[in-house]
């Protein structure tokens, strides 16, 4: 068992209504706010209108239009709005792409040059504003841990930021505010979910209780993610996927294990970083070609141990079941309605050697459970077309 710090700050207020504690909980940073959103639901379902009731007596100035894959644009007008009003606290309302551009604004806020070199020198963040969320969409954890990706359309890179300060002070999870999600956005979302998990799971080494606690959440979210996908407004799946997503991603499910760079992701960033895709989709796509691929003597058993643990696939050894988990998977993703090839998508191999180069240099690759030269991703971008 390998040595850690454990510390996740994040105060949860979930359930129904508790969505009325915002402004005892707003209060306690300032009265100046900055409402962070993203394209318009949270007025379609009278969300926005809730929030500004009850901050009737908060000064609130707003950014709005925060796109999937926060783009950098939307950070660098985040902290123009801070500073010009000497912003107190950050309401981040929406799903991980809102909390994501928040965290950005939150610590760039305090940088002397541009959100970007902050972004890309991975400059330390020793003080950020504060954020609070109110999460509409389960998908990537990010309502509960200290980091966030960032996009550069102008550079083709998503990058990730991190650091302490980043935490979310308060988020509110009410399942409710997540009945509005479409299918396929449910979708997504829940394979990012499981994603975060596999992630943390396929690792060279880990305990006896992480293993448990990391396939009980995975079972949830594959018992959960067809009936929220189907009915939208069912309280329970909706709250099972919500809390399974944020226990997925903050490293509670983890500690002692011998972690390693997250393959799919560092892979499927480039994806979104070229083509600005659904990152769940991506995901999908890319995580049985990359199991596929590096499927070994190595890594069969605990691949097995998967299929066995989650989707109940026997097999006469490690290697045919590890192989039957593969397609068992494919198939799970492809009932949620999500694309399963880039040819569905309309990506074609124009940019494969420049996106694999920079997924192993950017992303750690080497470091992998499976260690991916650029050869290495270029193949797996391959196999998935």
């Amino acid at each position: 068992m390998e040595n850690f710090e454990f510390c996740v700050p994040t105060h949860i207020l979930f359930g129904k209504g508790q969505i009325e504690k915002l402004p005892d909980v707003i209060n306690g940073f300032g009265k100046k706010v900055l409402l962070t959103y993203g394209g318009g639901s949270i007025k379609k379902t009278g969300l926005y209108d809730k929030i500004k009731e009850l901050l009737a007596d908060c000064e609130i100035f707003e950014l709005s239009g925060i796109a999937p894959n926060p783009k950098v644009d939307s950070v660098r007008e985040g902290v123009a709005l801070c500073r010009e009003h000497n912003i107190d606290v950050i309401l981040a309302v929406g799903g991980g792409s809102v909390i994501d551009c928040s965290k950005g604004i939150a610590s760039a806020r305090y940088y002397e040059g541009d959100a970007w070199d902050m972004i890309a020198t991975r400059a330390e963040i020793t003080k950020a504003l504060p954020i609070v969320t109110v999460l509409t969409i389960a998908a990537t954890g990010s309502e509960a841990d200290f980091g966030a990706v960032i996009t550069n359309p102008d550079t083709n890179e998503k990058l990730a930021l991190n650091g302490f300060p980043l935490f979310p002070k308060v988020s509110i999870l009410d399942p409710e505010y997540t009945f509005s999600v479409p299918a396929k956005q449910t979708a997504a979302g829940s394979i990012d979910i499981l994603s975060h998990l596999m992630e943390q799971y396929f690792v060279p080494a880990s305990t006896y209780m992480n293993d448990l606690l990391v396939e009980a959440v995975m079972k949830t979210v594959v018992k959960y993610a067809p009936i929220a996908y189907k009915e939208p407004n069912n309280y329970e799946a909706r709250g099972q996927l919500m809390w399974a997503s944020t226990l997925a991603d903050n490293a509670t499910l983890c500690n002692g294990n011998q972690l390693v760079a997250f393959s799919c992701h560092g892979i499927e960033h480039e994806l979104s970083a070229y083509y600005d895709i659904t990152h769940g989709v991506g995901l999908a796509i890319v995580t049985p070609r990359w199991m596929e691929y590096v499927l070994s003597d190595k890594t069969a058993p605990k691949f097995a141990r998967f299929g066995r643990e989650i989707f109940n696939v026997q097999g006469d050894n490690d290697m045919e079941s590890a192989k039957l988990t593969i397609k068992v998977l494919y198939d799970f993703f492809r009932s949620l309605g999500v694309p399963m090839s880039f040819g569905e998508l309309g990506i074609t191999s124009e940019h494969f050697e420049e996106m694999a180069h920079h997924a192993v240099e950017a992303e750690g690759l080497e470091y992998a459970l499976l260690p991916l030269t650029s050869k290495d991703v270029k193949a797996i971008y391959e196999m998935c077309l």
